[in-house]
C-alpha cells in the first residue's frame, strides 16, 4: 500500500485506513510510539503489561500444545 503524508496545520500527517486500525485494534485514542530505526519510521501502539503478559502467556500455551506439529512444519 503506497501512502503519502497530507498537510494538517503546519504539520504532516499520515492517514491510516480504517481495515488496517481495525485490524490492528487501534483507535484515536490508542497511544502510539514513533521511533526510527535510522532507515525506517516504526510506528507501535503502547499496550499495556498486563495484556503483553496475556498475549505471552497464550503464546507459550500454543507453543507447548503444538510443538510436535511446529518441528514438522519447521522441516
Amino acid at each position: 500500500m503506497l501512502k503519502f503524508l497530507t498537510t494538517h496545520g503546519n504539520s504532516a500527517a499520515l492517514v491510516i485506513d480504517k481495515p488496517i486500525l481495525e485490524l490492528l485494534n487501534l483507535d484515536a485514542k490508542t497511544p502510539l510510539e514513533i521511533s526510527t530505526d535510522g532507515g525506517n519510521l516504526v510506528i507501535s501502539p503502547i499496550r499495556d503489561a498486563s495484556r503483553e503478559k496475556k498475549f505471552r502467556a497464550a503464546l507459550e500455551k500454543v507453543a507447548a500444545k503444538h510443538a510436535k506439529t511446529f518441528a514438522k512444519l519447521a522441516k
